[in-house]
């Protein structure tokens, strides 16, 4: 009897029973291998980390964005809201917000 071993890349144990039982038998042995292929690049790696931060780079730059819009729409409206209102009085103070000069 001959000593054969399985064809192509497999695992680094099959077990010898196993092994002895199917060359006797002539039953088949299944070796299942999960291989990458080698054509594969390598930066398919770093795809997935750099496409996070740029997730996140992208997202700390729209909340700046919303928050200056924030302020200058708040600016304006405080701006028409004094304006339209004319003088404000508190306890018998007054103060002409944003009047002419006039």
């Amino acid at each position: 009897m001959s000593h054969r071993d399985p064809p192509g890349i497999i695992a680094p144990h099959i077990p010898a029973d196993d092994w002895r039982r199917a060359q006797a038998t002539g039953q088949p042995v299944v070796v299942v291998v999960h291989d990458r292929t080698p054509n594969d690049p390598v930066w398919r790696r770093c795809l997935i980390p750099f496409a996070i931060a740029g997730a996140v780079v992208v997202g700390g730059w729209g909340l700046v964005f919303a928050l200056c819009w924030l302020l200058d729409t708040a600016a304006h409206t405080a701006t028409v809201i004094a304006g339209a209102a004319g003088p404000v009085s508190v306890g018998g103070v007054s103060l002409k917000l944003f009047g002419s000069k006039r």
